[in-house]
């Protein structure tokens, strides 16, 4: 696998108070990658600087290429819900500058899933649905990254289950996924590997099994134990 994305030393300060603070990691291609930490501890902040629609205070986000290109899904997704699927689709294809909006479109729509949606209003779709609808518009320019803030928080069982199966699917076509959750079975279960945060440090990065072992429990034992205790003995160092 190649790094997608790299992290220098990011840190991000609001006046006095830093939210994120030298945080350097790479991801690679294909990778599925959680953000954990609790309320606070600089997950938002991290995606959105990874998405660009947030500048680091000091540190780089680079690309090998050169050109760093991040699909955003941010929590509150930013859809017009008077328009129908495909026309939300199809003005942020034109938005990105795709050469043929409506083939990008039409590769959207199956890849979701949507096509028996396409010309629903997306005021009427379920939550789940939404979440679909927000997902293909991150996907739409085809980047080597899909960055998502607690992209199920709202869904329900069945709903989550269609969408992790659907950013498996991107994560096997080479699409580098990384997401924020508070949810550690989530994380357990999806992630390849773990970003660890609390106040704006990264504190581990590592696989769940890593994670595990480093707080003394085999691998079956539940990830939300092992990562408050893992917490705790970090900021009490």
């Amino acid at each position: 696998m190649s790094a997608t994305l790299r992290l220098s030393a990011v840190s991000k300060r609001y006046g006095e108070r830093e939210a994120l603070r030298g945080v350097s990691f790479e991801v690679e291609e294909g990778e599925v990658v959680a953000i954990v930490g609790p309320n606070g501890a600089g997950k938002t902040t991290l995606l959105s600087i990874l998405a660009g629609t947030l500048e680091p205070s000091s540190g780089t986000v680079a690309a090998p290429d050169g050109a760093v290109r991040v699909g955003w899904a941010p929590q509150q997704t930013a859809l017009y819900s008077k328009l129908s699927v495909a026309e939300n689709l199809r003005l942020f294809a034109e938005l990105e500058g795709i050469d043929d909006p409506r083939a990008a479109v039409e590769r959207m729509l199956a890849q979701t899933g949507l096509d028996d949606r396409c010309d629903e209003r997306v005021g009427r779709l379920s939550g789940g649905n939404r979440q679909r609808v927000n997902v293909a518009i991150a996907l739409i320019a085809d980047p080597p990254l899909l960055a998502l803030d607690e992209p199920s928080a709202s869904l329900d069982p069945a709903q989550r289950a269609r969408l992790w199966g659907f950013l498996d699917a991107q994560a096997r076509r080479g699409t580098a996924v990384m997401f924020s959750t508070h949810n550690p079975a989530e994380a357990q279960r999806y992630a390849q590997r773990l970003i660890v945060l609390a106040d704006g440090e990264l504190l581990f990065d590592g696989t769940p099994s890593e994670l595990l072992a480093a707080s003394g429990r085999g691998a079956a034992g539940a990830l939300e134990d092992a990562l408050l205790e893992f917490q705790q003995g970090s900021l009490g160092s």
